[in-house]
């Protein structure tokens, strides 16, 4: 099954974190998102139901949560880093559920579900309609620490 387009989102939004914390390189980050995509192509090979997208979606989750993500830490591994320094360039508690056709994440336990990519199933129904996306954008620029519980869920009904 093609998982292409949602590994490469999920690897993608993963590497522009590690980006915009700063002090690592462009080859660096370029060898972190080949080898995190290769390592969730590994991962997800017999877990990925189109036909079911929610089936399998706890085994394709990548968290960090006071833990490192294993695929996050092999990744990080192949270019230097350790989890020591991956947990000062990363956001603390971080959850990204890559599923056929969505990706999204949350910083934060109580942080907003924002939604990286989204596709029509095929013969499924429409696309959800998005929410607020200013406020994700604003939560991962803030995102270094949880969010304050003042923030709310967003809940997206299908």
């Amino acid at each position: 099954a093609d998982m292409r387009t949602e590994i490469s989102t999920a690897a993608a939004f993963v590497t522009r974190l590690l980006r915009a914390a700063g002090g690592v390189g462009e080859e660096q980050l370029r060898c972190f998102r080949e080898c995190l995509q290769e390592a969730m192509r590994e991962h997800y090979k017999h877990h990925w139901f189109p036909l079911v997208p929610s089936k399998g979606s706890g085994y394709r989750c990548i968290r960090i949560n006071h833990k490192m993500d294993p695929l996050i830490g092999k990744a990080a591994g192949m270019i230097g880093l350790s989890h020591e320094r991956l947990f000062q360039l990363l956001p603390s508690e971080l959850t990204l559920w890559v599923d056929p056709f969505e990706v999204s994440y949350r910083i934060g336990e109580d942080g907003s579900i924002c939604v990286l990519y989204e596709s029509p199933q095929p013969g499924g129904k429409a696309a959800k309609q998005l929410e607020s996306r200013t406020s994700c954008k604003e939560e991962w620029r803030i995102g270094r620490s949880s969010p304050s519980k003042s923030y709310n869920m967003m809940t997206v009904s299908s």
